[in-house]
């Protein structure tokens, strides 16, 4: 049972909705393929159905959801291209973000990241992998909020959101969660040397072997989708 949205009387009923569920289908709560309906959405958030129909609408703009005919609005699939050009768009904030905070604050930066390594060496260590999607987060968080920039600040975090989506699932599994903390290891060990190029490279890296464990998470979920639809026809 999805939590219920609590809408105060101050709030844009609109705006609350929106940001609501944008932030369900990015957390991956609605999976990709699923249908959206209006009224279940209504009555499992307790809002009334236009501001779900007009936040619905306002997600297929942004491109997180689409409608089909004779089918209504879907979580839009895991596409190879988009996942590309966000990992892409991310290794240039994240390199650029990484310069600036170790220019502005380097001292600092080396310290907080290896506080959360260690952190998340500790929770993966006791079973939580789950535990280190909210690490990783603040991992990239930290470089981008050291930077002194709001504006990198603010789209490091979009971009981060937008991959989070495709990267929910997969992320899941510990041999992933490894490989992110090794890529993690990896970006604080150029930081510490100070070879920019160094910085560049393991970002980028961190960053592929991202890309390649939520492209191999969505080639066995796209064939996952296939075979269910198929047994659908077939039982039809």
């Amino acid at each position: 049972m999805r939590k219920k949205l609590v809408i105060h009387q101050t709030d844009t009923i609109r705006r609350r909705v929106y940001s609501h569920l944008r932030e369900q289908i990015l957390q991956g709560e609605y999976k990709p393929h699923e249908r959206l309906f209006e009224t279940k959405i209504s009555e499992e958030i307790g809002a009334s159905r236009t501001p779900v129909r007009e936040a619905l609408h306002n997600l297929e703009l942004e491109g997180l959801i689409e409608c089909l005919p004779k089918v209504g609005y879907v979580v839009k699939s895991i596409s190879d291209q988009e996942v590309a050009e966000i990992c892409e768009i991310r290794g240039l904030v994240e390199v650029l973000a990484a310069r600036w905070a170790s220019e502005k604050a380097r001292e600092k930066l080396i310290e907080e990241l290896k506080k959360n390594i260690a952190e998340s060496e500790a929770k993966v260590g006791q079973g939580a992998a789950r535990a280190f999607i909210e690490l990783d987060a603040q991992f990239h968080e930290i470089i981008a909020r050291l930077s002194g920039s709001t504006r990198l600040f603010e789209l490091a975090q979009t971009l981060r959101h937008h991959m989070l989506r495709y990267r929910i699932q997969s992320i899941y599994a510990t041999d992933n969660v490894f490989r992110a903390i090794e890529g993690h290891k990896g970006i604080l060990a150029a930081i510490e040397k100070g070879a920019g190029d160094e910085v560049s490279l393991a970002i980028r890296a961190h960053l592929e072997k991202s890309k390649e464990d939520i492209l191999r998470y969505a080639f066995k979920e796209e064939e996952e989708h296939t075979e269910m639809n198929s047994k659908r026809k077939s039982n039809t």
